[in-house]
């Protein structure tokens, strides 16, 4: 996830094999900046554990099952809602430890390339669901060393084809 000005905010979902990326939008909670956060109560970033499941689990489904295996988090409050995650999706939902990004380095150097397209101090908000598209297709173009200067689209391309493929029985 990387946060704007606002508390405006893009969920980044990161497949671990082949780098592909897809992009959401985490909406606001209603109302929020109106009346000061409670502690212990709604969200104290501005968006709540339904908000960010609903728009997760949106994005998740659209995956073949075998690409959802699993999911690794921080530790965020809006993440609360990960019990329910699990059930909606059928993917394993595991946390990183506290303070440990290098627990998931992929997502982290992904949010870092992601800051190209969207700088720190910007209202994420600002870009619509169409720019976030664009966005992830460059991202997914873009050539990485540690996919043999494959894009992680044709990798992507790959496994999906891999998946629709029958398998085929060898006796010796």
């Amino acid at each position: 996830m990387i946060i704007g000005t606002g508390r405006s905010a893009i969920g980044t979902l990161v497949e671990r094999s082949s780098r592909s990326t897809l992009l959401v939008h985490l909406p606001r909670l209603e109302g929020w900046g109106e009346n000061p956060p409670v502690k212990n109560g709604t969200s104290l970033g501005g968006y709540g554990a339904i908000a960010m499941n609903t728009a997760l689990t949106a994005s998740m489904t659209q995956l073949p099952e075998q690409l959802r295996k699993t999911l690794t988090w921080d530790r965020g409050k809006e993440l609360s809602g990960h019990a329910q995650f699990a059930l909606d999706t059928g993917t394993k939902v595991f946390f990183a430890d506290p303070h440990s990004p290098w627990q998931r380095p992929t997502n982290e150097n992904t949010n870092g390339l992601l800051r190209q397209y969207f700088p720190k101090g910007t209202d994420l908000s600002r870009w619509s669901s169409t720019d976030l598209e664009a966005v992830a297709m460059a991202i997914n173009n873009r050539p990485r060393k540690t996919l043999g200067w494959r894009t992680p689209a044709e990798v992507f391309e790959e496994q999906l084809r891999s998946l629709q493929q029958p398998g085929v029985a060898t006796t010796n």
